[in-house]
């Protein structure tokens, strides 16, 4: 699957522009939910009893120890994976666009298309005719300094180019909700930087709804309006913190500022409990096969 794949599409409004398709998100309420998976020697429980609201418009960031199940609840929101038990309710606040994208961790354009067509790729997923496609696709490359390039292929691009054709494919899609998985994860500090400024000005324009994973404290609280903190295997939600920092933020400047250094030492303080604690399991299981 591509890096910004349209998972659940609706009938394209026709004739939409930049300025008349965006401004849509979606809310996600999980209950009780599991999800479990059967091994060759069993069975392994990825997530249990999650409980959690994404309100509508809202970019909550998700960190948690590695291998937690922070992607597979991501895979679960996105109608990859079915969860075992508990319920998942979706709604969105308009018509038109797709019901969900999904960005996935490193660059999954496509390496025969143009960079027009990989952002356009969504939009021809759902019929959408080529002149319309092709407009809104050059609206969003624009935006993102990238329509000179409109005619090149991947291979002549950076890595934060290519990121930011699967930003422009994943807006241009017009999503309620974008999911996204570690996107900027292969990225240098300084495109990074970059990449947070184009994400947040797409974001901003369009507060859609935004679930977004990262092992990154920083990039949790420069990007999101939530952190929601998951406890090591079995999954679930240990703690939510709100970053009450303004918007639009300036992500120099944001990070010598006192909430953010305190924001910063809570999440780490329930996410440390996590981390020790699955070390110990970890040191324990080693033990046990000297």
């Amino acid at each position: 699957m591509n890096a910004s794949t349209p998972l659940a599409a609706a009938p394209p409004a026709g004739g939409a522009t930049l300025a008349e398709i965006g401004r849509r998100g979606g809310r996600i309420e999980l209950s009780n939910l599991t999800k479990v998976f059967e091994t060759a020697t069993g069975y392994m429980t990825a997530l249990s009893r999650v409980d959690l609201t994404i309100h509508e418009g809202e970019f909550l960031c998700l960190v948690g120890p590695s291998g937690c199940g922070k992607t597979t609840l991501l895979r679960v929101l996105a109608g990859l994976e079915t969860q075992s038990t508990g319920t998942m309710q979706c709604s969105i606040s308009a018509k038109g666009g797709s019901l969900r994208s999904m960005v996935f961790q490193g660059n999954g354009v496509f390496p025969w298309m143009t960079v027009l067509d990989n952002a356009a790729y969504g939009l021809a997923a759902r019929k959408v005719g080529r002149s319309e496609r092709n407009a809104i696709a050059r609206e969003y490359l624009d935006k993102l300094g990238l329509l000179a390039f409109e005619n090149a292929y991947p291979r002549e691009l950076s890595g934060g180019m290519l990121q930011r054709v699967n930003l422009a494919r994943a807006f241009a899609n017009d999503p309620a909700i974008l999911l996204m998985d570690e996107p900027f994860g292969a990225l240098d500090e300084q495109t990074k930087m970059l990449a947070y400024e184009d994400l947040l000005a797409l974001w901003e324009g369009s507060r859609k709804t935004v679930v977004f994973i990262t092992h990154n404290l920083d990039e949790a609280i420069i990007l999101g309006d939530r952190v929601a903190v998951m406890g090591k295997r079995p999954g679930r939600i240990k703690d939510i913190i709100d970053v009450r920092l303004p918007r639009p933020r300036n992500v120099l400047d944001m990070q010598n500022d006192r909430e953010f250094i305190e924001v910063r030492r809570r999440i780490w303080d329930s996410l440390r409990e996590e981390v020790i604690s699955l070390r110990t399991e970890l040191k324990v299981k080693g033990a046990g096969h000297e």
